[in-house]
């Protein structure tokens, strides 16, 4: 394998014949998160399956886990105890969602820089949300909106009325 290069890290032949392969200790000392949302105490079976996928994803990427963390409350509310911890942890280096909205509705771009900028990364498993959809902007800054001017309760019910009644 050394003759033919097939060797993934860095390696050399020493003159006694023997081959040192130099394995990145940086990689190896990556600390993966998965990390699960739900918005409301009703939604936990869909929080079990979310947690499912994002295990499943990370075994067919062949990553090692250290942590999987789940959590019950709005993407809206910036004080999510268990989200902040892992935030502020620098040993965390891989978050793996399911979707950008289950950390944030609005300034993901944001979050993910300010990760990149300390050798973190987001890793989102099904980021199919369609970047120019109008109506989905509109929709989460409507909710945004809703949720400083009524407070947090109940947001999500009264922003679906409200859609409702523009609509008609």
């Amino acid at each position: 394998m050394y003759k033919a290069g097939k060797i993934p890290h860095q390696s050399e032949q020493l003159p006694t014949g023997s081959i040192i392969i130099y394995t990145n200790l940086e990689e190896q000392a990556r600390k993966t998160v998965l990390y699960a949302q739900v918005s409301s105490y009703d939604q936990k079976e869909e929080l079990k399956r979310q947690v499912q996928r994002l295990r499943d994803f990370s075994a067919e990427q062949g990553l090692s886990i250290a942590q999987e963390i789940t959590e019950v409350g709005s993407a809206l509310n910036g004080k999510r105890k268990k989200l902040l911890r892992i935030l502020k942890d620098n040993s965390i280096t891989i978050l793996i969602v399911e979707h950008r909205d289950r950390l944030t509705h609005v300034g993901f771009e944001y979050l993910e820089a300010s990760l990149q900028a300390t050798n973190r990364k987001i890793l989102v498993i099904n980021d199919t949300e369609c970047k120019d959809d109008l109506v989905q902007d509109m929709s989460d800054i409507f909710t945004l909106f809703c949720a400083h001017l009524h407070g947090k309760r109940s947001v999500k019910l009264r922003a679906k009325k409200a859609l409702k009644a523009c609509q008609t």
